[in-house]
């Protein structure tokens, strides 16, 4: 149990709530505290995350400033595509530091770093809790960095409005999977430190992140690329309430006095028909989900389907993983996107060219039904599919992961012309 949520000793009136604003007083009266969280996908970047992170506390020891950084993992430690984060805090002094790693958590961040623009629209690291907003955790004025080819105005649109201002900057790169235990030289980590200094320079300055580079990395092209990327990083700032406005999923959970007596598990419903938006007859199945375990926010990219070239196969539905599809009343199978992790499956079993396609989430912000805008507007849906799926191409190779030996090798070379280049 963390110390912000411990129970007061005993005779003691103070609520966490009060002790967690003495903390908040304690820090202004100490010294200053900054924190920088990195949003990341499990495995996949796990170690540029760390390398980022420990790279900041280490460029911050140059100026004077302690710090540290560590690791949170999810609910599903480190599972592929799992969203997760790392922390890096750094203090004016070493009692400030104290207070600061007290948190077993930081509500509290100067910047976020998004390392995939899959994620931008929300994240889920820890079971039972929902979907959280990437710009949660950011104080008021704080930056939000996106590594993305998008532009900071595209991306506004993506993310979860808030009530209090930030700002959103975009670091132009793809996404990096040098976290793994190859190929760590597309200069992700670096180009961070270099928009981080630029993000909050009293967090940390460019100079110190100069200084770490040439003393700890020894290379010369990547001080050359932390300089570009803190040259050219810029960002926008974002109104109140500007923004996806679109609901997060969230739990309420139950308290130890709603538990049953006794141990029971309460057993799955069956699910049942679908209702036809147009027409309103049931027909088709729909099976129930537990509304507690839909990791979809662990999806980079997700299907889209052509139901006219459906030829009702059963291909899908059968091999996908985790029962995502629906069987509609015309007999055709829609992606339930609640439930569909993005994993491509049933793009690779479907005998029909571009029947199921798998496009960048980037080009979505809800999960609605793909099959009812279908029967709603034929005409509409299709040729939103057909404009979707010629955009997808130029993503074709997009994946959370590697769909074959050497993929990421290959992209590689496209990772660190746009550092060189922007």
């Amino acid at each position: 149990m963390d110390r912000e949520h411990r129970r007061p000793p005993r005779g003691s009136q103070k609520s966490h709530e009060v002790i967690h604003t003495d903390f908040q007083r304690l820090e202004v009266a100490m010294g200053q505290l900054y924190a920088v969280e990195i949003i990341y996908r499990g495995v996949f970047q796990k170690t540029l995350a760390k390398n980022i992170t420990r790279g900041l506390v280490l460029a911050a020891h140059r100026e004077g400033k302690p710090g540290i950084s560590f690791g949170r993992y999810g609910d599903s430690p480190e599972r592929n595509g799992i969203p997760a984060k790392g922390y890096a805090i750094v203090a004016s002094d070493e009692e400030t530091l104290q207070l600061g790693m007290a948190h077993y958590e930081q509500g509290q961040v100067d910047v976020s770093v998004v390392l995939d623009e899959t994620l931008a629209g929300g994240i889920e690291s820890w079971a039972w809790d929902g979907v959280h907003a990437v710009n949660a955790n950011l104080k008021p004025g704080g930056t939000l960095i996106i590594i993305s080819t998008q532009d900071a105005e595209s991306l506004v649109e993506r993310v979860q409005h808030r009530a209090q201002p930030y700002k959103l900057g975009v670091l132009r790169g793809l996404a990096s999977f040098s976290g793994m235990w190859v190929f760590k030289d597309d200069h992700t980590d670096v180009r961070v430190l270099g928009a981080i200094a630029k993000a909050a320079p009293a967090l940390v300055s460019f100079a110190a992140i100069e200084g770490y580079v040439q003393e700890k990395l020894k290379n010369a092209t990547k001080l050359v690329s932390a300089r570009n990327a803190y040259e050219r990083f810029t960002a926008i700032e974002v109104a109140p309430g500007q923004g996806n406005a679109e609901p997060l999923r969230r739990y309420t959970l139950p308290q130890w006095q709603d538990m049953r007596l006794g141990t029971s598990i309460s057993g799955q419903p069956q699910g049942g028909p679908i209702e036809d938006p147009v027409t309103h007859k049931l027909g088709g199945f729909r099976p129930a989900r537990n509304d507690r375990f839909l990791k979809y926010t662990t999806r980079s990219q997700r299907p889209v389907i052509n139901f006219e070239t459906c030829t009702k196969c059963t291909l899908c539905w059968l091999n996908c993983p985790d029962a995502s599809f629906d069987v509609t009343p015309d007999g055709t199978y829609d992606a339930n996107l609640s439930a569909c992790c993005g994993c491509g499956i049933c793009q690779e079993v479907c005998p029909v060219e571009h029947c199921i396609t798998m496009v960048s989430e980037t080009a979505f912000h809800n999960n609605d039904s793909q099959w009812a805008a279908y029967r709603q507007d034929k005409c509409g849906y299709l040729e939103w599919l057909g404009t979707t799926i010629a955009t997808a191409e130029a993503e074709k190779d997009r994946s959370h992961g590697f769909r074959y030996r050497g993929q990421y090798a290959e992209q590689v070379p496209q990772a660190l012309e746009i550092a060189k280049n922007g």
